[in-house]
């Protein structure tokens, strides 16, 4: 069952990057839009219902958490370059995924949405400094982390989500 949650494994983060690594971390952020768009391209309404996982969301309850995620990610970590050590809120994903947007919202909407996210968000990243990178956030679930762990994990978490509907694709054919 921990394959099918977890499908590229749990998150690991590289404890000292260098520039390339964030260079790295910057075009990954810039891919993620069309990678989730290649990953549900095709799927029909019966599809995009199926659980990633038994007891799991379905692809799209993942596709719109996604966007719910990383719209709050993209906010915390504004706040990790604005504030002092600001503490990370969090939000209650599994109450959210259950809300009519989820399942009345076409999965194109998110990807939208994260499209126009993700180029913001490179766009900050480009002219950040190394000490900009340097600076913290605390997370009531994760810690304390820096802003390059927290760049790592938000590619982590598309990366890790987009491997569940791909997996699941593979499984069933598709």
């Amino acid at each position: 069952m921990d394959s099918l949650r977890y499908p590229i494994g749990q998150f690991t983060a590289v404890e000292y990057p260098a520039e390339e690594h964030r260079e790295q971390f910057i075009k990954s952020i810039a891919e993620i839009p069309e990678m989730l768009r290649k990953a549900v391209d095709g799927l029909g309404v019966e599809q995009l219902n199926t659980p990633y996982r038994p007891g799991g969301w379905t692809l799209q309850q993942v596709v719109h958490h996604l966007a719910d995620a990383e719209i709050n990610a993209f906010i915390r970590f504004k706040r990790g370059l604005t504030e002092q050590q600001p503490l990370a809120e969090t939000f209650r994903e599994d109450l959210w995924a259950e809300l009519n947007d989820y399942k009345d919202t076409p999965v194109e909407t998110s990807i939208l949405l994260l499209t126009a996210l993700h180029s913001r968000f490179v766009k900050l990243l480009d002219k950040l400094k190394p000490t900009d990178f340097a600076r913290s956030v605390t997370s009531p679930t994760h810690g304390t982390m820096s802003l390059d762990v927290a760049v790592q994990r938000f590619v982590w978490h598309a990366h890790h989500h987009i491997a569940q509907i791909n997996s699941l694709r593979d499984r069933m054919g598709w």
